[in-house]
């Protein structure tokens, strides 16, 4: 993960949230419809067939996974499949908020020519020898692998754009920590590898990367040191990814605090190493893909508002 030429990239999760975790996937995480297997011909499945093609695969040629397929694991992990009710929920909800949002910003053309081709939802999270739960991962920019769809509370959807340093083992499960956030950083991935972007950004921070223990950087203490979160401090990549990802799923007041954690006392360093990459970021996304990215958070976050009011059981 930690080099430029691997091709699969995770998220991590360590500490005492992972003892919480596993106690609350223990008996939500346990699949109750069978229509999650990929041999289930049942009539609920196949009418969510039809609205993923009319939805997803005819107008982006978007694939998402969600009957549970051993090829398309990995077969270290012990994982179980999602529950078809909360595969629903999040498709509609991924929908609105992250590819509605582009396509209103950006228009429809620029989902369908870089967004990933597939998307695979998993029940529960895949829990490392170390202890680190892994949030979600990506492959060569054409998969996307999004974990722990059963912790979902379909009728308690919390979103949280206002807390920028969230807790990960709150209950109902924030939509954004969990889901969201990585798929903006993923995408983000893509663009880099589609369209270089200024060097100028690897300088910031030049030094300063925890390239072997990045891990035990804690999300509170990353912007001392000029980075949004622990994560972001591993790499010049990732960093910039991160960055992005907070930025557009939080609202400024959010945002604000994460610069605040970068000041300490008379020393600003990490606040203003933070908001010259953010500014380089800003501009690559205007020069090289034509909007602005305050415009897109704009979008986001009234999205994100909006699902809360969206029917997440029935099918439109």
């Amino acid at each position: 993960m930690m080099n430029n030429k691997m091709k699969k990239i995770s998220y991590f999760l360590i500490g005492c949230a992972i003892a919480l975790g596993f106690t609350a996937c223990s008996s939500d995480d346990e699949p109750k419809q069978p229509s999650i297997f990929a041999n289930d011909l049942k009539t609920d499945s196949a009418d969510f067939d039809r609205w993923l093609r009319k939805n997803y695969m005819d107008p982006y040629n978007i694939h998402i996974i969600y009957r549970y397929q051993d090829d398309e694991t990995d077969q270290k992990y012990n994982v179980i499949p999602a529950k078809m009710e909360n595969v629903k929920a999040l498709a509609k909800m991924m929908k609105h908020i992250w590819i509605d949002a582009y396509e209103e910003v950006v228009g429809a053309d620029f989902i369908k020519s870089y967004s990933p081709r597939i998307f695979q939802y998993i029940g529960s999270a895949e829990y490392r020898s170390d202890g680190a739960m892994v949030l979600g991962t990506a492959e060569g920019g054409l998969k996307i692998t999004l974990f722990r769809v059963n912790a979902m509370d379909i009728d308690n959807i919390f979103i949280d754009s206002i807390s920028p340093f969230p807790n990960s083992a709150a209950v109902p499960i924030d939509m954004n920590y969990w889901f969201f956030h990585t798929m903006h950083h993923e995408f983000l991935h893509i663009l880099q590898q589609t369209k270089s972007y200024p060097m100028e950004f690897n300088t910031v921070s030049a030094g300063k990367y925890h390239a072997n223990d990045w891990i035990n950087v804690k999300d509170e203490e990353a912007p001392l040191e000029g980075f949004v979160t622990g994560y972001a401090s591993g790499e010049a990549r990732e960093d910039m990814a991160e960055i992005y990802a907070t930025y557009v799923t939080h609202t400024p007041e959010a945002w604000e605090k994460v610069l605040k954690a970068g000041e300490k006392g008379s020393d600003k360093s990490g606040r203003e190493a933070i908001e010259k990459k953010l500014e380089i970021i800003k501009k690559y996304m205007k020069e090289s893909w034509g909007f602005e990215l305050d415009d897109l958070r704009t979008v986001v976050l009234r999205r994100s508002h909006e699902v809360l009011e969206m029917d997440l059981r029935t099918l439109d």
